[in-house]
């Protein structure tokens, strides 16, 4: 008895200590929980379960709903991978969906500004990266990468994905587990445009939500250890 009582003390305090471990499953339609940000006011939700409608736009590629989701893939005659946008405007925000890999290279959730290209997360079979993007594609401003995470992703499961954005700083959680953090001045503005996108063959999203975003009371002590863990 006393060495059972051991074991699951010291899993109970492992749960309590470390800033990655899910509270939930992987992929589900309800909140996940976050690391920098509070959720307020929900300003978009799409559980794409009936294909591309309003706000959303397709630009590139074909979209279709399947199975109860909406699956993207690109067009080989449209030489761009496959796209889709909502306009909404708003400068802290939290930003939650599912997605599915099937066969694509690469899938990013892709966020403008008023100016163009401002922040992204490229997701693919060997992890994710946070990326700062280029306005301008003739310099001086030129895209950085924030901070890749490698972690394996298992095609045609179901994955959850949470990016939050405060001021300059940036974040991303997959699955409640694997974070990836940075931070750059560019990001601290008005973001006017919320996009999806697939390069290659095609990958299926469900459960897209927005939600206005503060900054959590305890954010300064949870960043140390998202920092600490995540070696930057």
């Amino acid at each position: 008895m006393r060495k059972s009582t051991l074991v699951a003390f010291g899993f109970c305090s492992l749960l309590m200590t470390s800033v990655t471990m899910a509270k939930e499953p992987a992929a589900s339609s309800s909140q996940a929980e976050t690391l920098m940000c509070e959720r307020g006011k929900q300003l978009l939700n799409d559980s794409f379960a009936t294909g591309v409608s309003k706000p959303w736009r397709a630009a590139k590629g074909k979209w279709e709903a399947v199975d109860g989701a909406t699956q993207g893939s690109e067009l080989t005659e449209d030489m761009h991978g496959a796209v889709i946008r909502a306009n909404l405007k708003q400068r802290n925000v939290v930003v939650q969906y599912s997605f599915k890999l099937e066969g694509a290279k690469t899938t990013t959730l892709s966020i403008n500004d008023a100016k163009g290209h401002n922040s992204r997360v490229i997701v693919n079979a060997q992890g994710f990266t946070l990326r700062k993007d280029d306005h301008d594609h003739a310099g001086p401003d030129k895209a950085a990468t924030l901070q890749t995470v490698k972690t394996a992703i298992a095609p045609n499961e179901w994955h959850t994905l949470v990016v939050e954005l405060n001021g300059p700083e940036f974040l991303a959680r997959l699955d409640g587990k694997q974070v990836g953090y940075g931070s750059h001045e560019a990001i601290d503005v008005d973001k006017t445009n919320f996009g999806l996108t697939v390069s290659g063959e095609s990958v299926s999203f469900k459960d897209f939500g927005v939600w206005e975003a503060t900054p959590k009371s305890d954010w300064a002590s949870t960043k140390k250890k998202v920092v600490a863990e995540s070696g930057k």
